[in-house]
């Protein structure tokens, strides 16, 4: 069968003048100004003229009666200004369709960079397998980060539940409680008397903060010295120093979860604190797109619920 093509498929038919001559000439048709042009396209004056002259050269005719302090487009300069004054806008308008279909498949989801490399992270593959065509980017921080599209568009927040203006669904309270290495040997309250303490201090600026103060006061401990030890201002620092046999800790049971189920990591005893837990927030406005990353974090909280 014979393969027809169209003749403007062929690009050696297309014989089309420079590209750089044929923006410069469209800004100025536009402004009637080589000036304006020259400020749009951030360029000199002297080089828009020059590829004006380009152009000229290549089609063998001119575009514009160049009169005094004034510029008009000549037949030919009208008729090809019109061509590419509606190009340009096609162009313009596929380029953007396609910048917001490129868009709408990122999704990124903020939250502490503790939540994130401890309990996102591993469970992003399943994501990824379960929705391929959803590109997703994480972003890190132990601030509030803005839900507006662009810095972020759904988080896992800390917290109470109420961030106003925005939908907020409970993934799992959280369950702080002292947790060691089994090689330390801690088996009663008393025995942290013997060890050192170690401290996080991420939750330093929330009300009920979850600190070794707070759980002393909690389990009638009152001769600790819960001001000593090591102190983390990031999470995961602290649950690697327990690990390492370094102390005992106070942390997330959600974020130790593999450790705790290895016997990595132990706890020893109560009290369990949970003054807060993990919500997933997102604008109500943005619902219909974010549902299929909710849906999945959701499920996968939980699963986690069932383990902790």
């Amino acid at each position: 069968m014979e393969n027809k093509t169209h003749p403007l498929d062929n690009q050696a038919a297309r014989r089309l003048p420079p590209l750089a001559a044929l923006k410069a000439f469209e800004a100025a048709a536009r402004h009637l100004s080589i000036k304006s042009a020259a400020a749009e396209l951030s360029v000199t004056p002297t080089a828009v003229s020059h590829q004006i002259r380009r152009l000229e050269d290549s089609l063998g005719v001119a575009v514009f009666q160049r009169l005094p302090r004034q510029l008009r487009l000549t037949s030919a300069g009208s008729e090809l200004y019109v061509a590419l004054r509606d190009g340009f806008d096609l162009f313009a308008a596929a380029i953007g369709r396609i910048r917001l279909r490129d868009a709408a498949r990122l999704l990124t989801i903020t939250t502490t960079p503790a939540f994130a490399a401890r309990w996102l992270l591993p469970r992003l593959g399943a994501f990824r397998n379960a929705h391929p065509e959803q590109d997703l980017r994480l972003h890190t921080s132990v601030e509030i980060a803005p839900l507006d599209g662009h810095t972020a568009d759904i988080a896992i927040r800390y917290g109470l539940g109420s961030w106003p203006g925005l939908v907020a669904e409970k993934l799992f309270d959280d369950r702080i409680a002292p947790v060691c290495s089994p090689l330390l040997k801690v088996k009663k309250p008393k025995d942290l008397l013997k060890h050192t303490l170690i401290h996080n201090e991420w939750q330093a600026s929330l009300r009920n903060a979850s600190t070794w103060r707070a759980w002393a006061k909690r389990a009638k401990f009152s001769s600790l010295d819960s001001q000593g030890g090591i102190v983390f201002s990031d999470e995961s620092h602290a649950i690697s120093a327990a690990i390492a046999g370094q102390g005992v800790a106070l942390l997330s049971t959600a974020l130790i979860e593999p450790e705790l189920q290895s016997g990595l990591l132990v706890q020893p005893f109560g009290p369990v604190l949970s003054n807060y837990a993990f919500y997933l927030v997102y604008p109500e406005a943005r619902r219909t797109e974010v549902q299929d990353a909710c849906a999945w974090i959701g499920a996968q909280a939980d699963a986690s619920t069932l383990l902790f």
